[in-house]
């Protein structure tokens, strides 16, 4: 079977891979940059099974940026393709995707199409009428950034917009590259207007618990009592819990700020209360976060660390940069130390190349998540992070 995919982020370039070790595999993407690099097996991505697994010679897998190689008897497409929020719309940025459909209309017009990339509630089904097709379908990812292979090959649940035999292929390839038992895998089919919706509630009750224990935390610092007890305390109720439960700055990343004001938007003519907490709360957070920086007056604030979790280089909408915004607004001059990032400077703030450097000039360094690297200058660290956890 030919597998067109489209898009090379850790999304579209995890399943390129796996899908390619029994599959003929071809990764389309219009930055001639990342097209490189992956013909060169040298990946895009910095996920240390990803950048293994690409090394592997056995792969059929070969990328482009050229349509015809791409679509031209392609079985199978897999949209992945980034699906930005737009403020000014409020709404998801879908163009790069409905101008994929309209590609695969024209060169392989008889191929199925399965979008993997986040879309607002009801698309898909828009697409079908757009495009009088009813063989394209969604089928949501669950990818933590930094695990996308490891998720891909230990998925908790598939879930396909479609309970068509092709839907059914899809689901079979799936779960032909995880290494569960079959049989142990959830399988759920559903219109792919209920698999979107599966897609922005799961993120956005995610993003529900984040909040949760931020406020928890939020109101312990307030009164100088000690959040790591009270966690505790409440996580002993297994009905709770003790998992994702460590404070941050704040929930980010490419997918729950973006799925939770998109699923607010798709409230518009529905009542709700919860829904706008949680996007509120994210804000109230990093403002309090900032605030408690910025009252320590201090000349130098280092922010260690961009990127949202260890093992991920994205930036993406990461909560400090949300905090980092809110202390310069006040004067104050930001420093950053991120190995990830190959510039001098982030939005007028100077990167050090040098941790000691860093430490150094650094009268408070805020870190969203410890690390050992800071353990010589813990008196200058300030961060939410009590478990030394994700």
């Amino acid at each position: 079977m030919k597998i067109t995919i489209v898009g090379s982020g850790y999304v579209g370039l995890s399943l390129a891979i796996l899908l390619s070790q029994h599959n003929e595999v071809v990764a389309f993407d219009v930055d001639e940059e990342r097209v490189n690099k992956i013909n060169n097996k040298n990946s895009p991505i910095i996920e240390k099974e990803l950048v293994e697994l690409l090394k592997d010679n056995n792969l059929n897998l070969r990328a482009t940026s050229v349509k015809t190689e791409a679509y031209n008897n392609s079985n199978l497409v897999i949209i992945s393709t980034p699906t930005n929020y737009d403020p000014i719309t409020n709404e998801f940025n879908v163009e790069s995707v409905t101008q994929t459909i309209d590609d695969v209309e024209q060169f392989a017009p008889a191929t199925t199409i399965i979008i993997k990339s986040t879309i607002p509630v009801g698309f898909t089904e828009m697409m079908r009428k757009k495009f009088n097709n009813n063989n394209i379908y969604f089928s949501p990812e669950f990818l933590r950034e930094g695990r996308s292979i490891f998720d891909n090959q230990y998925p908790s649940r598939i879930i396909v917009g479609g309970d068509t035999k092709n839907a059914k292929i899809f689901a079979n390839l799936l779960t032909q590259i995880s290494k569960k038992e079959e049989n142990s895998i959830p399988i759920e089919y559903m219109s792919s207007t209920e698999a979107e919706a599966v897609k922005l509630f799961s993120n956005t009750f995610l993003a529900m618990r984040i909040a949760y224990f931020n406020e928890l935390d939020t109101f312990c610092e307030t009164n100088e009592l000690n959040s790591e007890k009270v966690i505790n305390g409440i996580g002993h109720d297994p009905r709770i819990g003790t998992h994702y439960n460590n404070p941050s700055f704040g929930y980010g990343g490419y997918c729950l700020p973006k799925d939770t004001q998109q699923l607010l938007k798709n409230y518009d003519s529905v009542p709700n209360n919860i829904i706008k907490a949680i996007v509120d709360a994210n804000t109230t957070r990093k403002e309090f976060i900032a605030n408690q920086i910025i009252k320590k007056k201090p000349d130098v604030v280092g922010v260690y660390r961009l990127v949202m979790k260890e093992g991920s280089d994205n930036f993406r909408e990461s909560s400090v940069q949300g905090v980092m915004k809110r202390i310069k607004a006040k004067g104050i001059k930001v420093i950053i130390y991120e190995p990830q990032l190959n510039k001098n400077s982030f939005f007028g703030s100077k990167v050090i190349k040098n941790l000691q450097e860093f430490l150094n000039l650094s009268n408070i360094i805020i870190a969203n998540r410890n690390s050992s690297e800071l353990s010589s200058v813990s008196s200058k660290v300030y961060t939410r992070d009590l478990f030394g956890n994700n």
